[in-house]
């Protein structure tokens, strides 16, 4: 590059035009060598459409190759969340749903652990996060391979929506793994959408 390019190239950096839809990190958490009992993103800016949480997570349950994660937002609990799945399996499928929750229960095969070293590795969108006007709505497709079968149970994939009946911005985000703690190397990445 010449040196007159290299300038004015300089002069545009951190003034770069985003498209419709672009994606900004906002935070990525990397479990370290204790685990961790809940993963929390909060503090989350308002000025996005949508956020979208990218993981590669397990748990240290010592008897399956597969566990559950619940998502809940802005510290509530109570009766506020309800949720529909579909999982698969390559021989079986199931559905299933719940009402009236204290979260949104992801259910199994969103998470690997430790029995198997397969992580569980999933997409969730969370969908006008920042509109007081109308109740949020949570989507997410991930899985777990576990190589085979362990305790009788295969890997999976794993189709869900959710609710979160209120209408407040969601500042925060908290991930609880079911029956034990996030795993080392367990990782978190929130990102912004920009537009439509």
């Amino acid at each position: 590059m010449s040196p007159i390019l290299g300038i004015y190239a300089s002069q545009i950096s951190g003034h770069l035009w985003a498209p419709s839809g672009a994606y900004d990190s906002i935070a990525t958490t990397t479990v370290g060598a204790g685990g961790a009992a809940t993963i929390t993103f909060s503090s989350i800016p308002s000025t996005y459409t949508h956020l979208q949480v990218r993981y590669m997570g397990m748990t240290s349950r010592a008897t399956y190759g597969q566990d559950a994660m619940n998502v809940a937002f802005n510290g509530v609990g109570g009766t506020s969340y309800s949720r529909h799945d579909l999982r698969a399996d390559g021989s079986a499928v199931s559905a299933g749903s719940a009402t009236s929750q204290g979260t949104i229960d992801l259910n199994y095969a969103t998470l690997g652990t430790t029995v198997s070293s397969y992580p569980g590795v999933g997409v969730i969108d969370i969908l006008d996060y920042a509109n007081t006007s109308k109740y949020k709505t949570l989507r997410y497709l991930g899985g777990v391979d576990e190589n085979g079968t362990i305790a009788g149970y295969p890997g999976a994939v794993v189709y869900a929506s959710g609710l979160f009946q209120s209408t407040s911005a969601i500042s925060s985000i908290t991930f609880t793994p079911q029956l034990a703690a996030f795993a080392q190397y367990t990782s978190f990445a929130l990102y912004g959408i920009k537009g439509n």
